[in-house]
This record gives structure tokens, C-alpha cells and sequence, in this order.
């Protein structure tokens, strides 16, 4: 499988797009110079106590104030505290961590007013970026991320990643984390160490330990609300989390930036540095590489797939929606249950590439089609639950239930990617809005492969707006016209008619009869009684 990643830098916004085979499959947006960023380490103020939600405001800055429950304080709460009231009283030298005695745990059944109180000042990290209305969320249990370690404050504990299958590779590094680290420190060791030789840890250690101190530092010298740690980019910040050596190219259309990210490669994978690229062409990067025409056809509220088939994303306050909708295929097995358990695993494909590619979380709920079959649900939800496994995010499936509906949980540390596709529309200046126009020919393509292979209709005329004609039949031997006569068959022609606006188009047969081309795309309803069934569900799976 080929990855490619594309940077494409904005004067006010970075984009990075992660493909596989030329295929979308990641995209982070970051504002540059963005604040209240998930990992950013604040000396904050507490406003508020909350005693009936157990939890504080905190003060960051940010217009709306922080939210931080008593749980999220950390279960090394009673050692955090008396060092950060050492380290922001004494201004003269910074307290040694490695030098105090760790307090027992925190009582994870305590209450907030007794741990702490207003106009207090604390060490706050964002755990979850802002969403909607809702102020960021924190948490005092801080942590330093690189690309091999997590390094800790206030804890001893050395814990390793899971995905990291071999026994033996996960005592090596153990035993050698416990060689370097400091006292009272803990580390979590990424996947990406697997294989990794003491001098790159011991590196990593020392640079993460840099960042803690610096920290401090800037800490004592600042009044609350400051931002007291950042990375040093968020484009790094992106590439550490998605980078692996098989990257075969790393194209960015900004001098600075390939720099950047250049060092980083460099630093971790000296023998990989020649991969990343410098964009200088004329055309934008996006486009070039076809991203800009498939973040078109993948966001919004309709996204299509094989054969027709496609689903709808509704999103809510609560939860996300998507439905699942077999659309005008009618090809292949004329087994309604095959052909519904076909659908439904090709939904599954995009469903699990859309929720990494808008970066969804909460609660999603999918309508596939019914099934009647237990053992085709089971196929449905094994093969989810392959796709998934390798989202980053942490997530939890649920089987089917009896209405066909599939509840999802996806850890949201930041708000979905939420990107608007629609354009105003040319014909009414602007009134109403139209899908993207860019993939109208698409749209055109399709309608032929319908007419031709699923009606059977092998001689029709399909007339579109003179403008559309002509870039339909642009390039004479090498025009779109000709390849889709080539690739769907048949002896259709396209013509224009001046009286069709831009983007109508319609077909008419052999016979002067005109060919219907109109699909009904409805949303299917959750009942009341459907929504009580699956938080039953939900809850007595929680509790098994």
C-alpha cells in the first residue's frame, strides 16, 4: 500500500492529507497559531466551584471558562499539589521532582471543595479542545508526549502499548526505561518504540524532560491565565502521531515548513529524510494530487459509494447519525439478503474511513439494512470491528440489536471536521445552494452507467448546458465523452440544450421518451420506543 502525505499551508490554516493508493484517508486542519489546543499546558485560576457536578471552572483564558472535574484532577492529586504551591511561592530556584516523597493515591471518591478552592492557582493541560458551546476540558495530570515516550509527572509507573504483541520486546523496553527515567516520573511507551535502541530513548528522555523544565520555569515567571507549554509545530504534532517508515513521500508547498518537518524526519528516521518533498507548482498542491476533488465527494451530508449505494450523516447535539441506503443498485445476487449484507459490508468500508476522516466522536449510531440472518450480522459486525482496529481513537462496537442499529463510541478530543461542500447556486444567484459543481460530471457518469447497465437502454441522448457540452467533449480523441463511451458501452450521445440550466441535465430515449432519472434519498426515523431499546442495551452492555 503506497501513503503519501500532502501539506498544503494557507497564510491562515495548514491541511494534511493522508493518502493510501491515492485514497483520502485522514485530514487535520490546524488554524495557525491556534490556542486551546489538546496537549497545551496552562497556569490557570480557578473561578467556580460546582459541588453538584463535582467539578470546578477554571479560568485559561478562553472566553468560555475550562471545565475540570474532580476526577480529572488524577489519582496523584495530593503530591501535584503541595509542589505546585512550592513551585509558584518560591521564585528564587525551581523544586527538584526527583527529590520529594510521593504522597499516597488521591480517594477517587473525594469532593472538589476539599481538594481545592477559588482563586486558586493550578498547572491545567487541555484534554479536550473546545466544542460548540462547551469550554475546553482539562485535566492536572500532565503529560508530555514524543514519538517513542509519554513522559509523566508524580508517578512511578512504566506502562507499554498494547499493540506491541512480542513479551519479550515489551520487557526490554521496560527494563530499559526503568534504566533512564528519572524518579517520579512515570512513561508510557508508544508503539512506535518497538525495535528502538537506548540511545533514541534516552534522546527522547532527555528532550521531553527539557519541556517539563522550561515549564516550570515559565510558570514561576507568569500570572494566570498563561500558556506555558505549545508544541513547537502543529504540523510535527500531526506527522508524530500518523508517521511511519512506510511513507514512501512527504509533499509540502511551503519552504518552512518542509523544514521542519524535514529535521523531525530526520531526527527519528535519518535514513527516510530524502522522502520529504518541496511543492513549487503552479496548480495547488490540493488538487494536484486529487484531494481537493475527493474532500468534495466525501464530505456533506450524502456521500456515495459502489453501485448506487450510499449513506446519509445527520449530526445532533447528542449523537451522529448514518443510514444506510442501497440507492438504484439492483446489479449482482437477486438474494435480497445477500445483496443487503453486500451493501452493508461496502457501507462499513466508508463508514469506518468518514469516521477517521471527519475525526467523529461520541456516539454514532449506524442504520444498516435489516438482515434477517444471524449469521450475516455477525459477519457485519466482526468485519466493523476489523476496519476499526486500526483507528487511532479509542472506540467501542456494539452488535447489532434487533432494529439493525449499530452504536459506535469514539474517543472526541476536538470538534468533527465539518466541511461545508455546498456552493450558491448560478442559476438563482445565489438563493439556494447546489452540491459541489465539480463533481457534477460525476454525477453525469453515473447517470450513464444507470441507463446503460441497469435499464438496459443501449440508444439514448443525454442533453446537459452548452457549457457542460463542451467540456464534456473537450480534447476530441482524449475527451471525457469518449472514455465514458469506452468504459460504460452503449451508443448514447450528449448534446446541449440551451434551455437547461447549468447544472440540469436530462435523457431521452430512442422512442422521444423521456428516461427518469430522479432517486428518492430519505432519511430513515428513530422512533421514541428505538432510542429507549438502545440506551437499554447500551447500559446492560456497560454493566456485563
Amino acid at each position: 500500500m503506497k501513503s503519501e502525505l500532502i501539506v498544503d499551508v494557507q497564510p491562515d490554516e495548514v491541511s494534511v492529507a493522508l493518502l493510501e493508493d491515492s485514497r483520502l484517508m485522514s485530514l487535520q486542519k490546524e488554524s495557525r497559531g491556534v490556542a486551546y489546543a489538546v496537549g497545551d499546558i496552562y497556569l490557570a485560576k480557578v473561578k467556580k466551584l460546582m459541588p453538584g457536578l463535582n467539578a470546578a471552572f477554571v479560568n485559561v483564558g478562553y472566553g468560555k471558562d475550562a471545565f475540570l472535574h474532580y476526577l480529572d484532577l488524577g489519582s496523584h492529586f495530593s503530591t501535584y499539589l503541595p509542589f505546585v504551591d512550592e513551585l509558584l511561592k518560591e521564585k528564587k530556584h525551581l523544586p527538584n521532582l526527583s527529590k520529594i516523597q510521593l504522597l499516597p493515591e488521591t480517594d477517587k471518591h473525594g469532593s472538589i471543595i476539599d481538594a481545592i478552592k477559588p482563586g486558586q492557582e493550578l498547572l491545567v493541560q487541555i484534554a479536550k479542545e473546545p466544542i460548540s458551546s462547551k469550554g475546553p476540558r482539562l485535566t492536572t495530570e500532565l503529560s508530555f508526549t514524543g514519538r517513542y515516550l509519554v513522559l509523566m509527572p508524580f508517578c512511578e509507573k512504566i506502562s507499554v502499548s498494547q499493540k506491541i504483541k512480542s513479551s519479550e520486546e515489551k520487557t526490554r523496553l521496560k527494563r530499559l526505561i526503568e534504566s533512564i527515567k528519572p524518579k517520579n516520573f512515570g512513561v508510557i511507551i508508544r508503539t512506535s518504540a518497538e525495535g528502538k535502541k537506548v540511545a533514541e530513548l534516552m534522546n527522547e528522555m532527555k528532550t521531553l524532560l527539557s519541556y517539563w523544565e522550561e515549564s516550570l520555569a515559565k510558570a514561576q515567571k507568569s500570572t494566570a491565565p498563561s500558556l506555558i507549554f505549545e508544541e513547537e509545530s502543529r504540523t510535527v504534532t500531526a506527522l508524530r502521531d500518523i508517521f511511519t517508515p512506510d511513507f514512501e513521500e512527504i509533499i509540502v508547498n511551503d519552504q518552512e515548513i518542509a523544514r521542519q518537518i524535514k529535521n523531525y524526519v530526520n531526527l527519528i528516521a535519518p535514513e527516510r529524510s530524502n522522502i520529504v518533498k518541496l511543492y513549487n507548482g503552479e496548480e495547488p498542491i490540493f488538487d494536484k494530487y486529487g484531494i481537493t476533488r475527493q474532500i468534495k465527494s466525501s464530505f456533506g451530508k450524502t456521500v456515495s459509494f459502489r453501485n448506487g449505494a450510499y449513506i446519509i450523516i445527520e449530526h445532533t447535539e447528542a449523537l451522529h447519525v448514518i443510514d444506510v441506503n442501497s440507492g438504484n443498485r439492483s446489479k449482482g445476487n437477486n438474494d435480497q439478503e445477500s445483496n443487503a449484507l453486500e451493501v452493508n459490508l461496502r457501507a462499513a468500508d466508508e463508514i469506518a474511513r468518514q469516521l477517521r476522516l471527519r475525526d467523529m466522536g461520541g456516539i454514532i449510531v449506524v442504520d444498516f439494512i435489516d438482515m434477517a440472518k444471524a449469521e450475516h450480522r455477525q459477519t457485519l459486525f466482526d468485519h466493523m470491528k476489523e476496519l476499526m482496529s486500526s483507528d487511532r481513537a479509542r472506540h467501542n462496537i456494539l452488535p447489532l440489536s434487533k432494529f439493525g442499529l449499530m452504536q459506535i463510541t469514539r474517543q472526541r478530543v476536538r470538534p468533527a471536521l465539518d466541511i461545508d461542500t455546498t456552493e450558491p447556486c448560478p442559476s438563482c444567484g445565489g438563493k439556494e445552494t447546489i452540491q459541489p459543481s465539480l463533481l457534477f460530471t460525476d454525477t453525469l457518469r453515473d447517470k450513464l452507467d444507470y441507463i446503460v447497465n441497469e435499464l438496459g437502454q443501449k440508444k439514448f441522448t443525454l442533453f446537459v448546458h452548452p457549457f457542460v457540452e463542451s467540456y464534456i467533449k473537450k480534447g476530441f480523441i482524449g475527451s471525457m465523452y469518449r472514455r465514458w463511451k469506452r468504459e460504460i458501452g452503449g451508443d448514447f450521445k450528449i448534446l446541449a440544450d440551451e434551455s437547461l440550466a447549468y447544472l440540469q441535465y436530462k435523457a431521452v430515449g430512442n422512442d422521444k421518451k423521456p428516461i427518469e432519472l430522479k432517486e428518492e434519498r430519505t432519511v430513515k426515523r428513530i422512533s421514541n420506543k428505538e432510542i429507549a431499546d438502545m440506551e437499554t442495551e447500551t447500559n446492560e452492555s456497560t454493566r456485563s
